[in-house]
C-alpha cells in the first residue's frame, strides 16, 4: 500500500496466514501530505485538504509499486520504531530508485539540511531536484499547484438518489481501504467521492468490536481481509453501484483479473446472503455455483459443512416420477418408477394462508375454498401436473417437529425442486402470485437450490401486482357441499338428470366406486356412486365397530385413484340413494370407469345395470374376467346349468317350526316375536343392566336424543325427535312403539350395546293370506289375532321372504293348529295365491274349504281388492 508520496507499506510472502506489515519511509525526501478527514465526534476539528501535488505523488508511487516486488534498505530507525530507507523496484538494489524517480518528476523535495557532501546518493538527489526545477516539473511548475488539490467528498447527502443516478453503469475507482473481506472504501473517479461499498450478494467473516474498543476477528476474518487486500487494495477497478438499502451502498467490483465476489465464495471466504443477492447484476446463479463448489470441497468456513441431502443416495436425490395428486398448493403425491408413492413438498415456498383467525366460527372451515388464492394455486398445479411425469431434485429433508405453543406438529417433509419441460413449478407458482417465498436465517442452508430465482419471481409478482400481491378484492369461492344433504340433493337431482353429461373434477376417492366430485358449472360438491357395479367395500368405522375391508377393496380404490383423482371427467347422473348420494356413470377420456373396474376384475356387475346402455359391455367384461379367474374371481367355481335346474324343480317346502314368544301385533297385521331359546340371555342381560343403572343412575335431562340412537327406556331406538318432550322410540326387544319425553331416556351403557346381544324382537307377517284393505275388516282380524296369540308361546316357520319382513306360518303352542288357516276358515281373510311350485301344496290346503274361485266374488265395498 502507498500511504503518501514518501511512505509505503510492504509485506512478505504469506506463509500459513496473512504476513506481517512493515512501513518504510523514503529517506532524504519529502512529498506533500494527503488529505485527512476530521476526527469523528470532535466538532472542533476540520477536514485537512491535500497539499499541492500530494495526490499526484501518491498516484505515481501507487501505479509504479502496487503489487510489484521491491527491495529496500533501512538507514535509520527512530526511537518510536519508524524506519527510513531506500526502496528499489525489483529484487535487489540494482533496480529503479523510487526516491530518485519522485524527485526527477518534481513530485518530492529533497531534505537538503541533512545531506552530507561525501554521499553520492544524496548528491544525486540534489542534482535531480535541480533538473526538475529547471524543467518546471510538478512542484516547480508555475501556479503553485492549486489545481492538483482534490475536492474530496466524504459524505453523500442522498445515497439512494446518487446510486440511482448512475444507472448501474461501471465507474472508475480506486480501492483505498479494506475493512473486511466484503466491505471496502473506494474513491470514485473523477469526482472524488469517497464511499463505503459492501459487495452485493455475499458476506465475509467480520471483526467484532468489543466494549474496550479492541476487535476480535471471527474465524477466517483476517484471511478473507488479506485475500481482498492482496487483490484490490489501491488497484484501479470499476465498480457497479447496484442498490442502496438503509443507507448501505451495495456494489460489484470488476477487476481485469476476475470478479472478487465470486473468488471469495469459491475459496470459502464468504457465504451468499439472500437480502442483497437480488440486486447482484452479474448473475446470482454464478454466486450460488461458487458457494456450492466451496461447500463440496469443504474449504475454510465450510470445513465442517454437511449437505442437507448427504445421507441420500443419488437415485433418491434426483428421480423422475408421475404426479398423482396435488395437496393444497405446495405439495404433491408422486408415483415412483418402483410403484411406491411419495409426498413431495415444493422447496422454500409457502402456499396462501388466511390472515388472523377464521371469523365465521359457526361455518365449517374449508381451506381449499376459504383461503384466498388457495383454490387458484391448487388448480394451477392440478392442470399443469396431474398425470404428468416430472423431474424431482431433492433439496433437503425437513425434520419432523412436535407441537409447540400455537404451532401444530409436522411430520418429516421431503422438500424438492420439481420441473416439467424445463419449467420450475415453484418459480411459476410464485411468479403468478399464488405462493410466497420463505425467508431463512442466514445460516440455514435448508432451502431451494433455485432460491434466487424464487426471490426474483416474487419481486416480479409484487411489482406487477399478481395474485396475493394484488390490491384488488380477493376472489371468493362459494361452493355448496351437498354431500349427505338429502333435501338439497333431491332439489338438485332433476337439473343433473336433464343436463346429460356434466363436467366435473374428482376431488376425493373414498373407495373404488365412491367419489366426491366438484361440479364447476354448478359450483357444488357431491358424493357420486358408480352405477351398474358392485365394488369390494373398504374398511370403515360403523356404529357397531370397524367394518373389515373386503378382498381387493384397496386395489379397486387405488385403480380408481390412479385413473380419475383430480382429473376432469364427465358424469351422467341417473338417480340418488336415500342418503343423498348421486348414482350414475363416470367417463374419463372416453373410458367408462364402471366398465374399467369390471374389465380389471375389481368389481362385479350389479343387477341394476340391466336397464342401462352399458349392460352388454359390463356382462361381457365380467364373463371374460370370470373365465380367467382374476382377482375377485380367483376362487370362482362355475356351477353346471343342469344342476341348478334340477334343484329348482325338486325344491320342496321345509317345515322347521321353532318356539317363539309373540310380544307385539301391529295394525297392519305384522307381529314381533322373541326366540324362546335366547330368552334367558335377555333376562340375564336386563338384570345386569338394571343393577348397573341403579349403581350409577343417569342424570335426568342429560341425554339429547338423535334419530337412530340406541338408548335406555327399556332399551329402545329413537325413531323420530319432534321436540325434547316428544321423542318417538321403538323398543327393540318387544317391537312396540311409544312417544316419550327425553327426560325419560338415557344413553345405553357401552357394555350393553346391540353387539353384546342383538335386538330380540323380530318382525314377521302371515304367509298365504291377504291383509284386508278395509280398515274395519282389518281391525277385526287384528283383534282376533291379539286375543289368540299375543303374549303367548307359539311355533313359527319361515315360508318365504317379503319386501319388508319374512312371511311365516304360526301354530298355537298347545294344539299345533295353524293360526292363519283359522282366520281363513272364519272368513276374516282371503288366501294369497302364490306361484312358487314348492308352495302349491300349502296354497291348495288353505283354499280347500272353498270349491269355487272365491276371488271372483271379491268386492271393493267389502274391503277386498284384487
Amino acid at each position: 500500500m502507498v500511504l503518501s508520496g514518501c511512505a509505503i507499506i510492504v509485506r512478505g510472502q504469506p506463509r500459513g496466514g496473512p504476513p506481517p506489515e512493515r512501513q518504510i519511509n523514503l529517506s532524504n525526501i519529502r512529498a506533500g501530505a494527503m488529505a485527512r478527514r476530521a476526527a469523528q465526534g470532535q466538532p472542533d476539528t476540520k477536514d485537512t485538504p491535500d497539499e499541492p501535488w500530494a495526490f499526484q505523488a501518491r498516484e505515481f508511487l501507487r501505479k509504479k509499486l502496487i503489487g510489484k516486488e521491491v527491495c529496500f534498505t533501512v538507514e535509520i530507525k527512530t526511537a518510536l520504531g519508524r524506519e527510513y530507507g531506500m526502496v528499489y523496484l525489483g529484487k535487489d538494489t540494482t533496480g529503479e530508485n523510487i526516491a530518485e524517480s519522485l524527485v526527477n518528476e518534481g513530485l518530492a523535495t529533497v531534505r537538503r539540511e541533512g545531506i552530507r557532501g561525501n554521499n553520492p546518493e544524496q548528491a544525486r538527489l540534489c542534482d535531480l531536484e535541480d533538473q526538475a526545477k529547471s524543467s518546471k516539473k510538478g512542484l516547480w511548475s508555475e501556479g503553485g499547484g492549486t489545481h492538483t488539490i482534490r475536492d474530496l467528498k466524504y459524505t453523500i447527502e442522498n445515497p439512494r438518489n446518487f446510486v440511482d443516478s448512475l444507472h448501474q453503469k461501471p465507474i472508475n475507482a480506486i480501492i483505498e481501504h479494506v475493512r473486511d473481506g466484503s466491505v471496502v472504501r473506494a474513491l470514485l473517479l473523477p469526482d472524488y467521492y469517497l464511499v463505503t461499498v459492501m459487495l452485493s450478494g455475499i458476506k465475509c467473516p467480520t471483526f467484532k468490536r468489543e466494549a474496550d474498543g479492541t476487535e476480535t476477528p471471527e474465524p477466517f476474518a483476517a484471511e478473507a481481509k488479506f485475500f481482498t487486500e492482496s487483490r484490490l487494495l489501491q488497484r484501479d477497478v470499476q465498480i457497479i453501484l447496484e442498490s442502496c438499502p438503509n443507507q448501505i451502498i451495495l456494489g460489484t467490483i470488476l477487476h481485469p483479473n476476475g470478479n472478487i465476489t465470486e473468488l471469495l465464495l469459491k475459496e470459502g471466504f464468504a457465504r451468499c446472503v439472500d437480502w442483497s443477492m437480488a440486486v447482484y447484476t452479474q448473475g446470482a446463479e454464478k454466486l450460488r455455483a461458487a458457494e456450492r463448489s466451496a461447500k463440496e470441497r469443504k474449504v475454510r468456513i465450510w470445513k465442517d459443512y454437511v449437505a442437507p441431502t448427504a445421507n441420500l443416495d443419488q437415485k433418491d436425490r434426483q428421480f423422475v416420477a408421475k404426479v398423482m395428486q396435488v395437496v393444497n398448493a405446495d405439495a404433491m403425491v408422486v408415483k415412483l418408477n418402483s410403484g411406491e408413492y411419495k409426498t413431495i413438498h415444493l422447496s422454500s415456498i409457502r402456499p396462501p394462508r388466511i390472515e388472523g383467525e377464521n371469523k365465521d366460527k359457526d361455518k365449517r372451515f374449508r381451506p381449499l375454498y376459504d383461503i384466498p388464492y388457495m383454490f387458484e394455486a391448487r388448480e394451477f398445479l392440478r392442470k399443469k401436473l396431474i398425470g404428468k411425469k416430472v423431474n424431482v431434485t431433492v433439496d433437503y429433508i425437513r425434520a419432523a417437529t412436535g407441537p409447540g405453543e400455537g404451532t401444530p406438529a409436522f411430520p418429516e417433509r421431503t422438500c424438492a425442486t420439481v420441473t416439467i419441460g424445463g419449467i420450475n413449478i415453484a418459480e411459476a407458482l410464485v411468479s403468478k402470485g399464488l405462493a410466497t417465498v420463505i425467508r431463512y436465517r442466514q445460516d440455514d442452508d435448508q432451502r431451494s437450490s433455485h432460491y434466487d430465482e424464487l426471490l426474483a419471481a416474487e419481486a416480479r409478482a409484487i411489482k406487477n401486482g399478481k395474485g396475493l400481491h394484488s390490491k384488488k378484492e380477493v376472489p371468493i369461492h362459494r361452493v355448496a357441499d351437498i354431500s349427505g344433504e338429502t333435501q338439497k340433493a333431491k332439489q338438485f337431482l332433476p337439473f343433473l338428470q336433464r343436463a346429460g353429461r356434466s363436467e366435473a373434477v374428482v376431488e376425493y376417492v373414498f373407495s373404488g366406486s365412491r367419489l366426491k366430485l366438484y361440479m364447476p358449472k354448478e359450483t357444488c360438491l357431491i358424493t357420486f356412486l358408480l352405477a351398474g357395479i358392485e365394488c369390494p367395500r373398504s374398511s370403515r368405522n360403523l356404529p357397531g365397530g370397524m367394518q373389515v375391508a373386503e378382498p381387493f377393496s384397496d386395489e379397486a380404490m387405488l385403480f380408481t385413484k390412479e385413473l380419475v383423482l383430480q382429473r376432469e371427467v364427465e358424469v351422467e347422473v341417473e338417480s340418488m340413494d336415500k342418503a343423498g348420494n348421486f348414482i350414475g356413470w363416470l367417463h374419463i377420456e372416453g373410458v367408462n370407469l364402471s366398465v374399467a373396474l369390471v374389465e380389471n376384475a375389481l368389481s362385479k356387475v350389479h343387477f341394476t345395470a340391466e336397464r342401462s346402455a352399458y349392460y352388454k359391455t359390463l356382462v361381457s367384461a365380467e364373463e371374460a374376467c370370470r373365465q380367467r379367474k382374476e382377482k375377485i374371481w380367483a376362487n370362482y367355481e362355475e356351477k353346471p346349468v343342469e344342476e341348478v335346474v334340477h334343484l329348482s324343480e325338486e325344491k320342496e317346502r321345509v317345515a322347521n317350526y321353532r318356539p317363539v314368544y309373540v310380544t307385539e301385533i301391529t295394525d297392519n297385521l305384522h307381529f314381533y316375536t322373541q326366540d324362546v331359546e335366547t330368552g334367558g340371555q335377555l333376562e340375564s342381560l336386563m338384570e345386569t343392566m338394571r343393577a348397573e343403572i341403579a349403581a350409577q343412575p343417569p342424570v335426568e335431562g342429560s341425554y339429547s336424543a338423535r334419530r337412530g340412537d340406541y338408548c335406555i327406556a327399556k332399551v329402545s331406538r329413537v325413531e323420530k325427535v319432534e321436540s325434547p318432550a316428544k321423542v318417538h322410540v321403538f323398543y327393540i326387544d318387544y317391537g312396540n312403539r311409544e312417544v316419550v319425553s327425553s327426560t325419560r331416556l338415557a344413553a345405553i351403557p357401552p357394555a350393553f350395546s346391540i353387539r353384546t346381544l342383538p335386538a330380540q324382537a323380530t318382525e314377521y307377517t302371515f304367509a298365504f293370506i291377504q291383509v284386508p284393505q278395509d280398515e274395519d275388516a282389518r281391525a277385526d282380524v287384528v283383534d282376533c289375532v291379539v286375543r289368540d296369540i299375543q303374549n303367548s308361546q307359539c311355533l313359527l316357520n319361515v315360508e318365504y321372504s317379503g319386501a319388508t319382513c319374512p312371511h311365516v306360518t304360526i301354530q298355537f303352542g298347545d294344539t299345533k293348529d295353524d293360526v292363519g288357516l283359522g282366520l281363513v276358515k272364519e272368513g276374516l281373510v282371503m288366501v294369497d295365491i302364490r306361484k312358487e311350485k314348492h308352495l302349491q301344496k300349502m296354497v291348495t290346503f288353505y283354499g280347500y274349504l272353498f270349491h269355487y274361485d272365491f276371488r271372483a266374488d271379491d268386492a271393493d265395498e267389502f274391503g277386498y281388492s284384487r
